[in-house]
């Protein structure tokens, strides 16, 4: 069984601390779901900037062609879109996506589970039936269809990452966070199950982060009194998300891991 790496906290400050030298991720492929914006387009032009070719997943379009159009500026290399809403999405969907990947790539070196939604926030017993199916697909399903559908792709890696999304309360509950940070626990439980998988059997290695509170939407629907100019902006906690994705962290599996620490 994967435990607690007795050096977690020297991890974690290395990933903290992180400086991505040029060229890390040259000829690599990593997938980001929700890259449109907030921490997902700050972490794929971040990947491009460093050489990785980004396959751009997301629900919006024109965000995606937006994010696509700054790192071909940036002189990145050449993106994909993948337009995609996951709370439709089904197994059948990703086989398809895969296959597309295997023939455009062969490979797929990194994958970050980005996307996720927020729900309502409000006692179990007010919580609506249907909004408790949307966050579970989006948050879980849909992360764990992908997953199920690129392994042979990650398997085709000679050193793949699969970095889930977690949250604060998904590993500490509050009262009144409902689905979604019962589907953060639950990511917290399938990225331990990947990884105890994988560990001995393949060059996979899966962890979550947990991003904090950051400047994004979905901190601003959570929290609509907060002034956002006390949090931190989605491009300063790039550093441990490449970390996790790149060859710095190689070898380091199971772990769960924060982008900042207050």
């Amino acid at each position: 069984m994967t435990a607690i790496h007795p050096d977690l906290a020297r991890l974690q400050q290395e990933a903290l601390n992180y400086s991505c030298p040029a060229g890390s991720f040259k000829d690599r492929v990593v997938l980001v779901t929700g890259a449109g914006d907030g921490i997902g387009r700050a972490v794929s032009l971040a990947l491009a900037d460093a050489g990785a070719t980004v396959i751009l997943m997301g629900r919006t379009q024109d965000k995606l062609e937006r994010v696509y159009d700054d790192i071909l500026e940036r002189g990145g290399p050449q993106p994909a879109l993948v337009p995609v809403n996951l709370e439709v999405a089904t197994p059948a969907n990703f086989e398809e996506l895969a296959a597309m990947l295997d023939r455009e790539f062969g490979r797929l070196d990194g994958l970050l589970h980005n996307a996720s939604i927020l729900g309502d926030i409000t006692p179990l017993d007010s919580y609506g039936y249907g909004t408790w199916d949307s966050v579970m697909q989006v948050n879980l399903n849909a992360p764990f269809y992908l997953t199920r559908a690129v392994l042979p792709l990650l398997r085709s890696a000679k050193d793949a990452s699969v970095v889930f999304t977690s949250s604060s309360v998904g590993r500490r509950a509050r009262a009144f966070w409902g689905a979604y940070a019962v589907s953060k626990f639950a990511t917290e439980g399938l990225m331990q199950v990947m990884a105890d998988e994988l560990e001995n059997t393949s060059a996979i290695r899966a962890n979550s982060i947990n991003p904090g509170a950051t400047r994004t939407r979905m901190r601003a629907l959570a929290y609509p009194g907060e002034d956002a100019n006390t949090l931190r902006t989605p491009e300063q906690l790039v550093p441990a998300y490449l970390w996790l994705l790149g060859p710095a962290s190689t070898g380091i599996t199971g772990q769960a891991f924060n982008a900042q620490i207050r």
